[in-house]
């Protein structure tokens, strides 16, 4: 299996990482927007750029995108799903049903096979809500993120008048953690559920109780959670917070029994030393399963729900119930 890489940022990497530890597959190379003479690679891998990958569709098994969210993928997976099967890491979630039928339609009127929000949370977290309400429909879903490096909301505090450079960290709640484990079926706020912990280097000279202010008052990012700043120096940043943790949980409690007499908790968890290195490893497992999948004329735009498990592995099906059943 050949796959591309298209887009260089620390996904774009941590995918590369992943391709090379998979005994399956082969790194084609890197399409990048920079001059590619510019771009050095953790493996040595080629780059080219964006503007000629379409010279190479016979030669690509797989495109794994590794743009944003929010400008990026919107158009970029679309595009290139008419000359490419393509995996990517839509993480919108209310946007997930508009993004995944305009990747479809173009899939399917192409014979592409495409699949979008890859990863973790969308990704990993959602089969685990799906299986665990399909096997305890009485019951109850909670998801909680971290503690892990939050980059939207890091960038969001980048973006203040006075910050030099800041790291956002989401913040489970114990407390919350430990009623829903105990079965409790608690009602949480988003208050109650995470805390939000910023550290920030501040420009010489900045009013720092006006930025904490607009850091703790800013909506959609933190005006909603308790907000913690703490104010620390350029070098205390790049010594403590250079690396990009991440993790969290996902927990169903549940009831079975004519009246509800049992309980039952069911618990997944993550804890992420790298957060792109992770998702890029969820990402070259699902074109392993997309590049099954159009091998069979299996055509259009999937999501984690549509694959069987036995897709994402190397091994065979007679291996798998050998081994893992």
């Amino acid at each position: 299996m050949k796959i591309a890489i298209y887009g260089y940022g620390n996904l774009g990497k941590g995918v590369e990482c992943a391709v090379n530890a998979a005994p399956d597959a082969e790194l084609f190379g890197v399409f990048t927007r920079r001059a590619p003479e510019t771009v050095k690679t953790v493996s040595g891998a080629k780059v080219y750029h964006i503007d000629d990958i379409i010279k190479y569709k016979t030669q690509i098994d797989v495109v794994v995108i590794c743009g944003g969210s929010a400008t990026d993928l919107p158009t970029m997976t679309p595009d290139l799903a008419q000359h490419f099967n393509v995996v990517d890491s839509f993480d919108t979630h209310a946007k997930i049903p508009e993004h995944f039928a305009n990747v479809d339609n173009i899939a399917k009127a192409t014979n592409h096979t495409a699949l979008i929000s890859g990863g973790w949370d969308p990704g990993m977290f959602s089969l685990n809500r799906l299986y665990a309400s399909a096997v305890l429909p009485d019951g109850k879903d909670y998801t909680f993120w971290g503690k892990g490096v939050s980059q939207g909301h890091s960038d969001a505090i980048r973006r203040i008048d006075g910050v030099k450079d800041a790291r956002q960290y989401t913040v489970p709640i114990d407390a919350a953690l430990d009623a829903v484990r105990s079965g409790a079926n608690p009602e949480l706020t988003t208050r109650e559920k995470h805390l939000r912990e910023c550290f920030v280097v501040a420009e010489d000279g900045a009013d720092t109780e006006r930025i904490e202010n607009e850091i703790k008052t800013m909506p959609n990012y933190f005006a909603d959670y308790d907000t913690i700043v703490h104010f620390i120096s350029q070098e205390e940043l790049n010594r403590d917070h250079a690396t990009l943790p991440h993790g969290g949980f996902v927990i169903r409690t549940g009831t079975t029994g004519i009246n509800g007499e049992n309980k039952h908790i069911i618990e997944y968890s993550l804890k992420l030393d790298s957060n792109p290195e992770f998702t890029a490893s969820v990402l070259v497992a699902y074109a392993r399963a997309i590049n099954k999948l159009y091998s069979r004329g299996d055509y259009g735009c999937k999501t984690v729900f549509d694959i069987a498990p036995t897709d994402l592995s190397p091994l065979t099906p007679e291996e798998l119930r050998k081994t893992m059943l």
